[in-house]
């Protein structure tokens, strides 16, 4: 039976190793970054669109508020919320999302003058004081909330077509790229894998716990993510409409949806492009396909003759050195996260080659796993044994075989959140985050 640990648990650890600085940076450089994707969109454009999965950026930029507000001041303190009404508007299990864009919000500058005011006060409250157990938890709860919710203020921007933010215009590219490198399998031996996170981790998700050993058969996963140049094979084959290549809700969800082709592709002239937010450019063969749902990474499977791994061989692919059978917090090792090893924190302001970042390599040979897109794998998002809710128990409870795993993080996913055993879930016909896959051998 795996070990039980309580959040509180989690918590005591965290505080042993933090102190007031440490707990507000984190708090501070999310909020940078939330302000910095807001910057420049008109009044309108804050408004956005209606859209289905979609909520208008002003809700964006009221909730992180809230939701620091929430953890920090009025649960830790008890203190009544700075914005009366704001559960109404800004509590997100409770408003869905086409709801979003039927409230009537603060005006832009009273929404951030309410964020701004939270923020002071969360900062405040630290003031030279040590942190209790709970301010560690909660705080860094609160830091790495916001940093999820860049990443989907990110994916908006994209899908309403607004132009890149100022901030991720400029793009670097990777200069280890091979140019001899060749698509391959990688081969893993199987055995008993410990899946999950360990309890020595500062600060993980209720659903990331607790390590527990699988059996994994021998298994050979590719080494790349699937490339918009394999993924162009599969529409140019006639791939969405071919009803073999797609399972009944698959094929269901293409028909609604009248699919031909990823969500920003547009087909000039016999030649493919693809829209990365306002500017409509060419598609980069060796960069990897993004914008597909599990549906679209199912069918592309059945046409190559491959499948999705499972959620254990993704990581164990990932993280396991096969000689010493020791397991590795990322691919390259227990080190922090550099540009070097992924593309991460906007970086690279978009995706990279999948030849490149050859320093990030996993023990057995696969290539960005961590950063660039997020992989969907096989699985439905499920509890590990023993599960047992954390403070913030609408995070993973009630998603619960509703939606399907990625894995890995992308181009816009802050390192400070990202680890190998973490676990994104999405609906699985959802298309508009940076999601892609690569596959396994059958």
């Amino acid at each position: 039976m795996p070990r039980r640990y309580s959040a509180l648990h989690t918590a005591m650890r965290t505080a042993a190793l933090s102190t007031s600085k440490d707990l507000l940076e984190p708090l501070l450089d999310a909020r940078h970054v939330e302000l910095a994707l807001l910057e420049g969109l008109s009044d309108p454009e804050m408004l956005g669109t209606a859209g289905h999965f979609l909520e208008p950026p002003i809700w964006e930029m009221g909730h992180v508020g809230w939701f620091q507000e929430y953890w920090l001041l009025r649960r830790l303190d008890g203190v009544d919320t700075l914005l009366r009404g704001s559960d109404e508007l800004y509590d997100s299990f409770c408003v869905p999302y086409r709801q979003r864009w039927e409230l009537r919000f603060p005006t832009r500058t009273e929404t951030l003058k309410y964020i701004t005011d939270v923020l002071e006060r969360s900062v405040t409250r630290l003031g030279s004081r040590e942190p209790t157990a709970a301010d560690a938890y909660f705080y860094t709860l609160a830091a790495q909330h916001e940093g999820m919710h860049a990443e989907n203020l990110t994916a908006i921007l994209q899908t309403l077509g607004y132009a890149r933010p100022a901030g991720l215009r400029r793009r670097c590219t990777a200069s280890d790229v091979a140019a001899d490198f060749r698509l391959h399998d990688v081969s893993v031996p199987g055995g008993t894998f410990m899946l999950g996170a360990d309890p020595d981790e500062p600060f993980v998700f209720d659903n990331e716990k607790w390590a527990h050993p699988v059996e994994v058969a021998p298994f050979r996963i590719a080494a790349t993510p699937v490339t918009n140049q394999d993924f162009t094979a599969f529409v140019d084959d006639s791939g969405y409409r071919r009803r073999e290549c797609w399972g009944r809700r698959g094929w269901d969800w293409r028909r609604r949806q009248r699919a031909e082709h990823p969500l920003f592709w547009q087909c000039h002239e016999g030649r493919w492009f693809e829209r990365r937010f306002e500017m409509l450019v060419p598609l980069e063969p060796w960069h990897p396909v993004v914008h597909v749902n599990w549906y679209e990474a199912e069918a592309f499977c059945r046409w190559a003759g491959r499948r999705l791994p499972t959620e254990a061989e993704w990581e164990m692919a990932a993280t396991l050195d096969p000689v010493t059978r020791c397991k590795r917090r990322f691919p390259w090792g227990d080190a922090f996260p550099t540009p070097e090893c992924a593309n991460l924190d906007y970086h690279a302001g978009g995706t990279l080659d999948v030849r490149a970042l050859a320093a990030g390599d996993s023990p057995v040979g696969c290539r960005q796993m961590i950063g660039n897109v997020w992989e969907w794998v096989a699985d439905t998002f499920k509890p590990y044994p023993g599960f047992v809710c954390d403070p913030y128990k609408e995070y993973s409870e009630p998603h619960f075989g509703q939606k399907k795993v990625l894995k890995g993080g992308c181009w816009t996913t802050r390192s400070r959140l990202i680890r190998a055993t973490w676990r994104n879930f999405f609906k699985a016909q959802r298309r508009n985050i940076f999601a892609g896959f690569r596959t396994a051998a059958l």
